[in-house]
């Protein structure tokens, strides 16, 4: 029985380790798992780079609500966690943890760095994480370069280059000069920045003496570090006060080169002079006209963004510092006609913030733009929750421009399955079997080249980007594999694809999710989800992002000293999955509030129904409040199950909430308090035990103390034939209505009569066993009269069911909105106000006629107030009225 007040410092961490340790949520490996049956969740391996944050422990708490529900409600769960521990996250983990660079050692030595500072990461996260209560099956992990995640990842390159969706191809990329490798479009973001619009003065080389053509024109930049790299000026074909320009050569400032001038309709005419430079490169256009018109390449700025040869006595300052030396000289040469301040939209990596490039590098690419309305359509074939994220995904698709590059000039990844012949570079890719593979260590699959017949190779340095693996992660969980005897690709979880849920930020959709569709669609034809859920961001108390510079950031850690799990729990589910939300200390005191509540409510149905579980009654034994609470239970049984099922976690929270404080415990349990009958009981018992099960998904740690301690050690077999019993109420069946038929409004009004009956007494100063003369009803409230008489010791109760109650509602006051009232009747508001007083006036309908004038609805207020005028006191509870007399 549960003793002295709940202490969840002692409750939670030992449930924690207990679930662990007897792998309570392990999933069935060794016996068959139906698969119509299984719920199998592609969880989301966080990235290590760090502690765990408020988003983590909401993320996290949110997947566990479905897991828990699933797992009662349907059968074997599959719930696994993993980590994305390769790629440059975890390279600048390790590069600041051990203030080292990558670059300063040899890749294998730095590789084992990564490990281990990795490793010691992750061995802190799972802790923090089964410190949450999330119910993990911690035997299905998975880290992103431990060799089996590789072997998947080296054969998902080498399939889809099988099917002609990769390429390498030399060509402009995305380049992050601090990072010093190659990105893709899905890791930049737009950062507002502070610069400068110069206005530069470019001579046109070709002007003659006897021709109108000007001798200079002005171009506005923001970028006169990219001098060196122009190779063209472009002015819109429309563009009458410039297009004489067409056709004639330009020559750049301070470098002297000339360039053509040349028309194109891409150019904006509203932007600075309207006319541009194109240099190689500074963005997207300069990509596009670069290729649609031949142009020459002069790089100028270099992998580390330091400028090249090309930028001649500039050549060696990074680009930053070679912006203002330039304008400087500019200024000096009279070519800088104007400078001024803006603020513009720069396109930077999200991992570091830096300013990207575009340079012309060699990468691995998968191939995309071919397919976006069918990847488009795919990600229509899911369930979206909430629906309207799938606007962003829509977004995201039809606004790519590159395909999907994968190669990364990093030190720490899963290698390219590669080599090259040094002879004529036909590339020589593994053998299925091979793999994983290291082509720095390990030799090619051919002695020699099936092309040329060289024998020398060379092995591809780059590794995969990230995202190239963990898009993975339901055939990472799933087991897919290449059987080699068999010659195709199999899977040693068959029953666990297509994943029923994929849980995730919605801050990711265009990395995770999208490239998840894209890769498991092209190697199984399938989309790999039957629905996804996009959770939204924790934000401070004032609705901003928390940010470490800003000093908002709530810690997870801090939270948790000072609440309980399950209050934390009780605040994740507090909004609708996908909305950004604030978060509120107060919605935490809530959660220990209802954690108390349920505690202590549990202890009065221990102490009014004591062990052993009673014995079902007869039919006719039920009374009709019993009848009414267990019908009223299996509504509100079968409108949870709806809502767990559409992850509407905080409507499920407020209206379980709702019915178990003010429907069980302020009416039937205070009921039940006077009565010691076998069916009050077993009432008491049922639905004390189908509460647990319900807040079980919510409240994870409570419910398994109380189902412990009441249920689980002492189960019997009528407790078993009523709903199951087990050692753990995360294992149960989830409820099923039991079919009870009952007045569910008659049942209604009698709580309610009870309800003010009860109020009035306390308003009296009466105790509650303090008997009642006589109490009239104007409700039907039929079936319930011996339960309203026998709680609130009534004498004589009268019951009128069809009856309209002696009680009129009269007009105590009229209220005039005078901001409108006064304007428009200016003088003849005094006597509307007189004539008021006096009670001479006429409301018809929403009109109002006083002192000659007709006021309209939105000027006035109508109050009133129900009056009895009978013996006794007026008592109303909603639609209930209740006369109380003392015949005295």
């Amino acid at each position: 029985m549960p003793s002295g007040e709940y202490d969840p410092d002692a409750v939670e961490p030992r449930w924690q380790r207990r679930w662990v340790d007897e792998e309570t949520y392990a999933y069935p490996d060794d016996d068959p798992v139906d698969p119509n049956t299984v719920f199998s969740i592609d969880t989301p391996p966080p990235t290590v780079s760090g502690s765990l944050h408020m988003g983590h422990l909401y993320g996290f708490t949110l997947q566990d609500f479905v897991a828990r529900f699933e797992r009662m409600n349907g059968g074997a769960t599959f719930f696994p966690f993993g980590y994305d521990d390769n790629g440059i996250a975890s390279e600048r983990l390790t590069e600041d943890e051990l203030d080292i660079r990558h670059q300063d050692f040899e890749r294998r030595e730095f590789q084992a760095k990564c490990r281990e500072v990795c490793a010691d990461y992750e061995a802190q996260f799972t802790e923090n994480v089964q410190s949450l209560g999330v119910s993990v099956d911690w035997d299905h992990t998975y880290q992103t370069i431990e060799p089996r995640v590789q072997r998947v990842s080296q054969l998902s390159f080498v399939d889809l280059y099988d099917q002609g969706r990769e390429y390498r191809e030399k060509a402009p990329a995305i380049w992050c000069p601090e990072c010093e490798t190659a990105i893709s479009q899905v890791e930049t973001e737009d950062d507002e920045q502070a610069s400068h619009f110069n206005d530069i003065a470019f001579p046109v080389a070709s002007a003659d003496e006897d021709d109108d053509t000007p001798d200079e024109f002005v171009i506005s930049t923001t970028r006169p570090e990219l001098l060196p790299a122009c190779v063209a000026v472009f002015v819109h074909p429309d563009d009458d006060e410039n297009r004489h320009l067409v056709g004639e050569s330009a020559e750049v400032p301070l470098f002297g080169h000339e360039v053509p001038i040349i028309a194109d309709e891409r150019v904006d005419m509203e932007t600075g002079s309207g006319i541009v430079m194109c240099c190689t490169f500074g963005d997207q256009n300069d990509i596009e006209w670069y290729q649609v018109h031949d142009l020459d390449l002069r790089v100028a700025i270099d992998e580390s963004g330091h400028l090249t040869e090309v930028a001649e006595e500039y050549e060696g300052l990074h680009s930053s510092e070679a912006g203002e030396v330039i304008v400087e000289d500019l200024d000096e040469a009279g070519a800088l006609l104007d400078r001024r301040d803006i603020t513009h939209t720069v396109n930077v990596h999200e991992r570091c913030g830096t300013s990207v490039e575009f340079l012309v590098t060699e990468q691995w690419y998968v191939e995309m733009l071919d397919k976006t309305d069918e990847y488009l359509e795919i990600g229509r074939e899911m369930e979206w929750s909430p629906e309207k994220m799938f606007s962003r995904y829509e977004h995201w698709v039809e606004g790519l421009q590159w395909d999907w590059l994968i190669s990364r000039q990093r030190s720490s990844g899963i290698p390219f399955p590669v080599w090259y012949c040094e002879g004529c570079g036909e590339e020589i890719i593994a053998e299925k079997a091979d793999l994983p593979v290291d082509p720095l260590s390990d030799d090619p699959p051919v002695d020699a080249c099936p092309e040329c017949g060289h024998d020398q190779f060379e092995p591809e340095d780059d590794v995969l980007d990230t995202w190239a693996t963990s898009s993975l992660t339901p055939l990472i969980n799933a087991g897919w594999d290449w059987d080699e005897e068999a010659g195709e690709f199999t899977m040693e979880h068959p029953e666990l694809y297509r994943f029923d849920l994929r849980p995730q930020g919605h801050d990711i959709i265009s990395f995770w999710l999208f490239h998840t569709l894209v890769k498991c669609y092209e190697h199984t034809d399938e989309v790999p989800f039957e629905e996804t859920m996009i959770n939204g961001h924790v934000l401070d108390e004032n609705r901003e992002k928390m940010s470490k510079s800003v000093g908002n950031v709530v810690e997870p850690e801090t939270v948790l000293e000072e609440f309980p799990v399950d209050a934390t729990r009780y605040w994740a589910a507090g909004t609708a999955v996908g909305d950004d939300f604030p978060f509120k200390e107060k919605d935490l005191r809530a959660g220990e509030k209802l954690i108390r509540k349920l505690w202590n409510a549990s202890k009065l149905v221990e102490s009014l129904a004591p062990a052993p579980y009673p014995d079902e009654p007869d039919d006719e034994e039920l009374r009709e409040l019993d009848r009414w609470l267990l019908a009223e239970l299996d509504g509100q049984i079968e409108r949870l199950t709806e809502l767990f099922e559409d992850r509407a976690f905080s409507k499920a929270r407020d209206e379980l909430r709702s019915f178990f404080w003010n429907t069980f415990c302020d009416d039937y349990l205070e009921i039940a308090k006077q009565r010691e009958d076998a069916a009050a009981a077993y009432t008491l018992r049922t639905a004390h035990r189908r509460f647990l099960k319900l807040f079980a998904p919510l409240l994870a740690h409570v419910t398994e103390e109380l189902w412990h301690d009441m249920y689980a050690d002492a189960a019997t077999e009528a407790a078993d034939a009523v709903d199951g019993a087990g050692d753990s109420v995360h294992l149960v069946d989830w409820p099923e209505p039991l079919g009870i038929d009952a007045d569910r409004d008659a049942g209604a009004a009698a709580t309610a009569v009870v309800g003010v009956l009860r109020k009035y007494k306390s308003e009296n100063q009466l105790p509650l066993n303090a008997e009642l003369d006589a109490v009239e009803v104007y409700a039907d409230v039929r079936g319930f009269e011996d339960d309203i008489t026998g709680v609130m010791h009534v004498a004589d109760l009268a019951v009128h069911p069809d009856e309209d109650a002696p009680v009129e509602t009269v007009v105590t006051g009229i209220d005039l909105d005078y901001a409108t009232v006064g304007p428009k009747y200016g003088d003849q508001v005094g006597d509307i106000e007189a004539a008021l007083a006096r009670g001479e006036y006429e409301i018809d309908g929403d009109e109002l006629r006083v002192a000659g004038v007709t006021l309209v609805e939105e000027e006035f207020e109508i109050e009133e107030e129900r009056q009895y005028r009978g013996d006794g006191e007026l008592l109303e509870a909603e639609d209930v009225v209740v006369i109380v007399r003392d015949d005295a």
